[in-house]
């Protein structure tokens, strides 16, 4: 009854055979099958019925030539017969039978031990028990068997930052995602995870906590508290706690160089980073393979996967770095596109396909380079339909109805701003992309870089709809920016958005303008902005950084500036529309994509919800 989800400790042998007894398949009759030889629709054989037997229950009959016994599913063959007649081809008059179609020797018949048989090693020490597994032990008879003991595991999240999922946010407050994302990797792994909350940055509180854990667990996992800052005193309070302490403080990796591994009192202990990402990573490379172990459960073999580069990549000088990775289908082969984050992304690693392992002395990875991707599942899902692009909550959207619907069963969706999206589209790796790039000469959105990229002709301009871009500030407005002249002011902080990106361009060009009136250059503008080298990758980011005060004024879409209550003053309505490769418009999942687009679902809720501007959104362009 408890053994679903155990591993077994032994080798688990038969000691009966299943069946024990030959046994009836069918409801029908136990005949001699020899008797039935010249049985047919046209000349049927008559046989005397002799008695009964049902399921369950130990015959007292013997079949004699001529002879039949009816028989139940599952019932007793009784001695002297060797088949059983269905039901379906026999007729019962006065005490007899007549059958309408011959059978053979042991048909109908389930034999004894043809299941299993007594001595058979059925299931291997190592074995994870499903369900299909449990049943065999039933079929045995075994009420219990040996399995491995869950290794129990404790968890301890450390930081004066962390919250509990459910409570309020405050600002500089995050919620704790490491006990959480562990606790479920140890299950996965067949540990028993114990989850002992989080600990402020206060040695004597960590102390206890790790004093508790190795009292109930046989394995301690902390996260955060292992660098060298003048809170992090993890390394300090292993080795009070005993003896040999720290054996490892430092890995020489990307992420998760902070770790650290001790023993205290023959107990393992993990100081894992407190970042999400460099957590999990070595969580996957260091921690999982000993509790796979311990739990009794085999370390899987990785897959790997050759894929190129799309672009040229730089590593972290001086150190081996896991990156992580999409995986997009081209026509060549696989393309690994890296998942650009920091290491406290935790949906870096949830999103990813898998990692490349970069050795420390790799500096880049060049542009069309061939490289290893280990897979974090040994089956490759290729999407029907790949976005790559710049993010838009009105493609969220978009996709949500398309799940919705059913119109699609999988999808990626790759945020690299609307040039990485241009040249993904170019390439043949994306079967769309979203752009709003706005051309400094004719100052008209997207369709001049089709021009430029000579794509014309090989990838479609969808038209999407248009967002109020502007000046996101505080409530009020109370440094009373009007224009980008005013970003020049030396009591101005401004949030630019990252390189690459529509808004970025856009930012740029009234930068330049504003430039030209005062008389200096571009170059020199630059200077003057202070926060300019400082880049948000979301509009969502910008809103965030003006309302906690890192910034007075970022560029951004008036949705997010409404939520969260700022004031916003409208530069330009850019269009947002999609790049869709020639070859991909029959596509059946991007037509269905272009009927959402076209939806009224879609389009009322893009302008009451986001006030987004819908004009011929969904029709091919160009």
């Amino acid at each position: 009854e408890d053994a679903y989800g155990r591993v077994l400790a032994e080798d688990v042998v038969s000691k009966i055979d299943v069946p024990n007894f030959d046994k009836s398949a069918m409801d029908g009759y136990a005949v001699i099958a020899e008797d039935t030889y010249e049985a047919s629709e046209v000349h049927p054989i008559k046989l005397k019925v002799k008695g009964r037997v049902e399921a369950g229950e130990a015959p007292k009959i013997e079949v004699f030539r001529e002879e039949a016994v009816e028989v139940s599913t599952g019932a007793v063959i009784p001695k002297g017969s060797n088949a059983v007649v269905m039901v379906e081809y026999t007729k019962e008059v006065e005490g007899e039978i007549e059958v309408f179609k011959s059978v053979r020797p042991g048909e109908n018949v389930i034999a004894v031990g043809s299941d299993i048989m007594m001595g058979e090693t059925v299931l291997r020490a190592g074995q994870k028990l499903t369900f299909r597994e449990v049943g065999v032990l039933a079929a045995l008879g075994l009420k219990k068997v040996k399995v491995y003991k869950k290794p129990i595991v404790a968890l301890i999240s450390t930081g004066n930052e962390l919250v509990n999922p459910g409570e309020p946010l405050s600002y500089g407050k995050i919620y704790d995602i490491n006990s959480y994302s562990l606790r479920g990797a140890l299950i996965e792994c067949g540990a028993q995870p114990i989850n002992l909350g989080v600990a402020s940055d206060n040695e004597n509180e960590i102390k206890m906590k790790v004093k508790e854990a190795l009292e109930k667990a046989d394995v301690v996992i902390t996260s955060g508290s292992t660098s060298a800052g003048v809170g992090d005193v993890m390394y300090k309070v292993i080795n009070e706690l005993g003896k040999p302490g720290v054996v490892i403080h430092g890995l020489s990796i990307k992420p998760g160089k902070p770790t650290i591994v001790g023993i205290i009192k023959e107990k393992l202990i993990f100081g894992l980073p407190g970042y999400p990402s460099s957590a999990a990573s070595i969580f996957n490379a260091l921690v999982k393979p000993i509790i796979l172990k311990l739990s009794g459960l085999k370390i899987e073999r990785e897959t790997f996967i050759k894929a190129k580069m799309p672009f040229k990549v730089f590593s972290a000088k001086g150190r081996r770095e896991f990156i992580f990775v999409h995986l997009v289908k081209s026509k060549d082969g696989y393309l690994a596109y890296p998942i650009i984050s920091d290491s406290g992304a935790i949906s870096s690693f949830a999103l990813a396909d898998g990692y490349i392992d970069v050795p420390a002395e790799i500096e880049f990875i060049e542009e069309n380079e061939e490289v290893n991707v280990h897979l974090f599942s040994s089956k490759i899902e290729v999407p029907e339909l790949i976005f790559i692009g710049s993010h838009c909550i009105g493609v969220d959207l978009a996709f949500s109805l398309m799940q919705k619907k059913n119109y699609v069963s999988s999808f990626k969706i790759i945020n690299v701003g609307s040039f990485g999206g241009l040249k993904a589209v170019e390439r043949g790796e994306a079967d769309l992309a979203g752009i709003h790039l706005l051309d400094e000469a004719s100052k008209e959105y997207n369709l001049p870089y089709l021009k430029k990229m000579n794509l014309i002709g090989k990838a479609a301009l969808v038209k999407g709809y248009s967002r109020k871009q502007g000046f996101i500030i505080a409530k009020g407005n109370p440094k009373k920016i009007k224009g980008f002249e005013d970003l020049f002011r030396s009591d101005i902080t401004f949030i630019n958005r990252n390189k690459g990106s529509g808004t970025r361009v856009l930012i740029d060009l009234g930068l330049k303008e504003a430039a030209k009136k005062l008389g200096i250059s571009f170059e020199e503008a630059k200077l003057k902005v202070k926060g300019y080298n400082i880049e948000a990758k979301t509009h969502s980011a910008v809103a965030s950084a003006v309302k906690y005060g890192k910034a007075d004024v970022g560029v951004g879409i008036e949705y997010y500036a409404k939520l969260n209550d700022l004031s916003f003053i409208p530069i330009s309505s850019e269009s947002y529309d999609f790049i869709i490769s020639i070859d991909r418009l029959n596509k059946e999942p991007i037509k269905r994509f272009l009927a959402v687009l076209q939806s009224k679902e879609f389009q009322k809720e893009l302008t009451e919800k986001f006030n987004f501007i819908i004009d011929n959104t969904g029709e091919v362009i160009c």
